[in-house]
């Protein structure tokens, strides 16, 4: 590395690409999405937020540090799948790990090599990603002591060779060893990379109720059990409503609550099961 060296940076989601592509919709960036092994995904932003070096940074853009560890903040809240940023310039290295709502962690190495981060960081990472507490964390480790044949670079492999261990597996080219500014040509000559494309507010709501319903909620918004659900607070609902009103009582408001959930509950599960069909939000292009 170098301080003519472009930055680059990889987002690598713990998470199969079906599960990444409607939540990587909303950063509205240019990116593009492939596997990168069991369970993982990675997406190669184009860059174009931190090209430019010293002058870039001269005219106020912010670094690519900064730049990534916001994206992987905003993919990882709300989701329950960890996503890591590795990124590098002419003058360091190092990554940032997004987890739902908890404290990022993360780690810099300057471009010789030299550690410049807290050794507790790479503990908190290894507990977040499942890696085994002593073989892995030792090798982790290994990444923060001083080695003088050991630049940034080889210390970002060293990272992602610890990952292999739990299913990653990134394609070829895609790696720290690429130029930052050939990172995304290089995505996209690999057949099974997809683009990420901005499809405009009702795509980006509709993209965010699909994350949702993934998710450990995702049964009781939509489907058998919600709709269980739903039938069940309306059956309760009814008829506390009319008995709170006969009596004029103050309990018919939490039935009317009760009552009202059921019915959106039913609402929404028949409006999101006539999207699957075609017949849901028409597609006219307006936003």
């Amino acid at each position: 590395m170098n301080a003519t060296s472009p930055a680059g940076a990889l987002l690598l989601c713990r998470a199969e690409p079906e599960t990444v592509r409607p939540v990587a919709h909303l950063l509205r960036e240019r990116m593009l999405l492939a596997p990168a092994g069991d369970g993982w995904s990675v997406l190669v932003p184009e860059g174009k937020p931190w090209q430019g070096g010293a002058d870039a940074s001269a005219a106020g853009v912010e670094p690519v540090d900064r730049v990534v560890a916001g994206w992987a903040t905003a993919l990882a809240v709300g989701s329950t799948w960890p996503v890591l940023a590795l990124w590098w310039d002419g003058d360091r290295a190092g990554y940032t790990l997004a987890s739902g709502f908890r404290r990022p962690v993360g780690y810099v190495w300057l471009a010789d090599g030299t550690p410049a981060g807290e050794d507790e960081a790479m503990r908190t990472f290894a507990e977040r990603l499942g890696l085994d507490p002593v073989l892995d964390v030792q090798a982790l480790e290994e990444l923060t002591r001083p080695d003088p044949d050991v630049d940034a670079r080889i210390r970002l492999r060293g990272l992602l060779a610890v990952l292999t261990r739990i299913g990653l597996v990134l394609p070829p080219g895609l790696d720290p060893d690429t130029p930052g500014d050939r990172l995304y040509a290089a995505a996209d000559d690999r057949p099974e990379a997809e683009p990420v494309v901005w499809t405009g507010w009702r795509g980006a709501v509709k993209a965010e109720l699909d994350a949702v319903e993934s998710s450990r909620l995702g049964p009781w918004l939509r489907g058998p059990r919600a709709r269980a659900l739903a039938g069940a607070q309306l059956a309760a609902g009814l008829p506390l409503v009319l008995r709170g009103l006969h009596r004029r009582g103050d309990g018919w408001l939490l039935a009317g609550v009760l009552l009202a959930h059921g019915a959106l509950g039913l609402a929404y599960d028949r409006i999101r099961g006539a999207e699957g069909d075609g017949r849901g939000w028409p597609a006219d292009g307006r936003e």
